[in-house]
């Protein structure tokens, strides 16, 4: 359906009428400008995608972690009560 959108008519006209909108010296700042967006985006995601790998337990350390909260809440003190439930 889209196969044949953009032709090369279609990108000179483009590039026709940002060059009359920003004119030729803003266009290679904003270029870079972009570029450096892209890359920070592409790090950030990156990195996101990095931490999440990261923060997902093993079905060992997962296992593990359960047995030993069990352990910690049956042997913990018994909470005091308080004045004013009484």
């Amino acid at each position: 359906m889209l196969r044949n959108a953009f032709e090369p008519w279609h990108l000179i006209l483009i590039i026709a009428v940002l060059v009359l909108l920003f004119g030729s010296k803003k266009l290679p700042d904003m270029a870079r400008g972009l570029g450096r967006s892209m890359r920070i985006l592409k790090s950030e995601a990156k990195a996101l995608q990095d931490d999440r790998t990261n923060d997902e337990p093993s079905p060992r350390t997962e296992a593990a972690d359960r047995t030993e909260a069990a352990g910690t809440q049956s042997a913990a003190p018994p909470r005091p009560e308080s004045a004013a439930s009484h």
